[in-house]
């Protein structure tokens, strides 16, 4: 159930990047005309780099991942173990009316395995030799499952999609607020969008402002996984959903997967501010297949 792809903290870089190209290239400058600020302009602006950091950072996903945890792609099966692995996301694949993802192992101890990529039919997913190592057979399935299902339902795209919306309101409230901060500041030249303390003000707006709509997106995150783990009660077993849901109810290692990729994973994140995480506490998991039993 991993699955915020790489994707906050590659976000996050490539929009600080793109907006330091904006200012370079004077782009924020073409928003402002003489009478101030030109919200159409500015939003348009904002809109293609918004939504183009994001799905720059879908598109980078996938290698991301394979690198920031050194998995292994598995091309041809080396024993029973990666055999089995092969065929059972196989299996769930055609049973979800999705291509054969790639699959591939990563040395870890801790139980976990995630799914990220570029589309439903061009796929990653990647388990932990920790989780292979501590959960039965029937178990994996289901969290393999778990993982082929948030690929069916198109969660990936869908978080490109709603981050790239959040990405572009940010950008065009953070020049709005630093434009009005920056002329209060007695900048005469805020109304040209140009300036060094503008910059800086936009920065760190931009930056703010990022982290709070990170509140949105874990909110899509979490409700997703309730809808990924009955996918896997559905493609494995309801048993074997439950029983690798409590397996890693017991699991406090600590995980070797960087914080932008552990949305992605089948196991969360158990932070102490709950607005801030990726995946709902699991015992509310559990229950939730449960009564839907």
């Amino acid at each position: 159930m991993l699955r915020i792809i790489l994707f906050l903290g590659t976000n996050l870089a490539i929009m600080l990047v793109l907006s330091v190209v904006a200012s370079i290239f004077g782009l924020d400058r073409w928003a402002y005309n003489q009478a101030g600020i030109n919200l159409q302009g500015m939003l348009v602006m904002c809109a293609v780099f918004g939504m183009g950091g994001a799905f720059i950072s879908l598109a980078l996903s996938k290698t991301i991942a394979k690198h920031s945890v050194g998995a292994q792609i598995i091309t041809q099966a080396r024993g029973a173990d990666e055999q089995w692995l092969l065929d059972t996301v196989g299996h769930h694949a055609r049973n979800a009316g999705i291509g054969m993802p790639e699959v591939a192992l990563y040395d870890a101890p801790e139980m976990n395995a995630f799914a990220t990529g570029m589309s439903r039919n061009h796929a990653l997913v990647a388990v932990s030799t920790g989780l292979l190592r501590s959960m039965d057979r029937d178990q994996i399935s289901a969290v393999l499952g778990h993982e082929i299902t948030h690929v069916a339902n198109g969660d990936m795209v869908t978080m490109a999609l709603i981050q790239g919306v959040l990405n572009t309101f940010v950008m065009f409230l953070a020049r709005i607020l630093g434009s009005v901060i920056d002329g209060s500041l007695g900048d005469r030249d805020n109304n040209r969008g140009g300036g060094f303390g503008y910059f800086i003000i936009v920065m760190v707006l931009q930056t703010v402002l990022g982290f709070l709509a990170t509140i949105i997106v874990m909110w899509f995150s979490r409700w997703r996984e309730f809808r990924a783990d009955a996918g896997g009660a559905k493609l494995g077993s309801r048993a074997g959903m439950i029983a690798a849901l409590q397996t890693l109810a017991g699991n406090h290692g600590p995980s070797v997967l960087p914080k932008a990729v552990q949305a992605f994973g089948i196991s969360g994140d158990s932070g102490v501010a709950r607005l801030f995480m990726s995946h709902p506490p699991i015992e509310e998991r559990i229950a939730a297949l449960r009564n839907a039993a």
